[in-house]
């Protein structure tokens, strides 16, 4: 259902005392505590923010990590390719997170040799592992209304990715604003990890992106004038998911476009496709093929005769000396009569 122009502003005035950040991390298993706002980040993987307030502009230097660009929290968290990473977004206060309309897109960048809990995030270089978005193309249901939920958003972690220290940002985009020119929200937040295993997956070099750098404001995933219309389509901002993700097993892409190339068309049959075929423009062939298959069928019949008669004899041979009548079952009454006489 579409927002009348006097919910819009009634959402306004309730959304802007109350934005958010991410309060916690899991990763398999274990859990991270984040840090309230403003507090010290010594024992947690999440870098704080210096306010819950949203970042507004595509261009603004908050875009890389969070308001203030944080600084690196203490603590590098251990994982592993396929592991889920869940990121529980709250309030500022801690209740529940207050929007439920736009995408949750997630990137890492390589800290190279250092530690991530040295590494200026405002260098990183990103690429994107996932995004979501609407629940299905054309819904006016979003996957971020589980955030509002309290439920965590799940992002797996590439299953072919090469080790190393990686940040990881996820970012929540709130466009309830998104229909005026730079009305949407952004929430950004960065966690440290020390990735293993033996992957090799990595992305191309035009796969990376800054931030800020990688949105415009008039993008269209970013300025959305049509969002509250019914079978709106949704474009995520940004690269495409990086290559390598797919070719190990891929992460999500779900709702709208992913910004992808479209499919390549259905091939051209191989001369090795049975389902190709170069008939002539005669039938001479087709003709040639149908009396040679009559010929073989007529040489089968006779065949298949000669044995028949064959063993009917030898059975016949074999009733006499038992004095025995054997009448074969395909000679016909009249013939059994002339040939063996009697009564039949």
């Amino acid at each position: 259902m579409r927002l009348s122009t006097l919910a819009v502003p009634l959402l306004t005035a309730a959304y802007a005392s109350a934005h958010g950040y991410v309060s916690q991390l899991s990763i398999g298993d274990t859990l991270y505590q984040g840090d309230r706002t403003g507090q010290p980040t010594d024992n947690s993987v999440i870098r704080d923010v210096s306010s819950q307030d949203p970042i507004k502009g595509a261009d603004n230097p908050d875009l890389n990590c969070g308001n203030g660009s944080p600084r690196p929290a203490g603590l590098n968290a251990d994982a592993k390719p396929g592991d889920t990473m869940s990121f529980l977004w709250v309030s500022a206060d801690g209740g529940n997170w207050p929007h439920e309309i736009g995408p949750l897109i997630t990137y890492m960048a390589s800290c190279g040799d250092e530690d991530c809990n040295e590494f200026d995030s405002t260098k990183a270089k990103w690429f994107k592992i996932d995004q979501q978005g609407q629940v299905s193309d054309g819904s006016n249901t979003w996957v971020q209304k589980e955030t509002q939920q309290r439920q965590p958003a799940k992002v797996t972690l590439p299953n072919n990715i090469a080790p190393g220290n990686y940040l990881v940002r996820h970012e929540i985009i709130a466009l309830h604003l998104g229909n005026s020119m730079g009305g949407a929200e952004f929430y950004a937040s960065c966690s440290q990890l020390k990735v293993s295993g033996s992957g090799t997956g990595k992305p191309s070099s035009d796969e990376l992106v800054s931030f800020p750098g990688a949105y415009r404001d008039d993008d269209p995933g970013i300025f959305t004038p049509k969002v509250f219309d019914p079978g709106f389509h949704y474009d995520f901002p940004g690269p495409k998911i990086a290559s390598f993700i797919a070719e190990g097993g891929g992460n999500s892409d779900s709702g709208s476009s992913s910004g992808s190339d479209d499919p390549s068309p259905n091939p051209t049959p191989t001369s090795n496709d049975p389902t190709q075929t170069n008939a002539p423009d005669n039938d001479t062939t087709t003709k040639c093929n149908l009396k040679k298959s009559s010929k073989s069928s007529s040489n089968a019949r006779r065949s298949l005769n000669s044995r028949r008669n064959s063993l009917t004899d030898d059975l016949v041979t074999a009733g006499s000396s038992l004095n025995v009548k054997f009448y074969p079952k395909h000679i016909s009454r009249v013939m059994r009569k002339t040939v063996f006489g009697g009564k039949h």
